[in-house]
């Protein structure tokens, strides 16, 4: 099914959305299930448990690492880098991250000073927490591919967006930019489009 950016039938969002768990099975890598139900369902829970100053760890950050590099671009030294980083700093760096929010460059950039995490992992590390204020920038969005990033609760509108064929390149053209600039705004598109009311938001 060929789903594209200006879709505005949420039937047909709905039915993509569905077929949500026999897309990631159907890519065959190894351990992206147990990773994707860590990023979906264990690590938001996680993180709004810590309320009123969540923080993620280092181990946790690790995890979501290994999750976005599977289901993209397998880029080890990211990894390496994220799981050697002191913890007292990622837990200081992320719970100033999403204190900054709603102001997503503020957030991004507390994030960034970790090493290995650029703009596109921090989106990750704040979609988890607060998907509705922060859509995720993956590898498959940026790179014009069928992007899968589901949190299973979280407002349906930027969910459905993340899960456009072409997304991406429907609101930004075909780029391969992972910075700020770009990140900020793709965040400004979809929520644009949001607020049209094309697309019914519910939970």
């Amino acid at each position: 099914m060929e789903l594209h950016f200006e879709c505005a039938n949420l039937s047909v969002w709905k039915e993509a959305i569905s077929a949500y768990e026999s897309r990631i099975e159907s890519l065959n890598k190894p351990n992206l299930i147990s990773l994707d139900e860590f990023y979906r369902q264990e690590l938001p829970s996680l993180l709004h448990q810590r309320n009123p100053n969540p923080f993620i760890t280092t181990s946790e950050l690790s995890r979501l690492m290994q999750w976005k590099l599977t289901r993209g671009k397998w880029r080890p030294r990211l990894l390496d880098f994220v799981s050697s980083l002191d913890d007292s700093l990622v837990k200081s760096a992320s719970e100033k991250a999403f204190q900054s929010l709603p102001d997503m460059s503020k957030a991004v950039t507390e994030l960034t000073v970790l090493k290995g995490v650029g703009p596109a992992t921090a989106s990750a590390v704040l979609a988890a927490y607060s998907p509705e204020t922060a859509p995720f920038m993956s590898d498959e969005v940026n790179s014009s591919r069928f992007s899968v990033f589901y949190p299973d609760y979280f407002a349906l509108l930027i969910i459905l967006f993340q899960f456009a064929y072409k997304a991406m390149e429907a609101a930004l053209g075909n780029s391969k930019d992972y910075s700020l600039k770009q990140y900020l705004s793709f965040v400004d598109k979809l929520q644009s489009k949001s607020k049209v009311g094309e697309i019914p938001a519910f939970l």
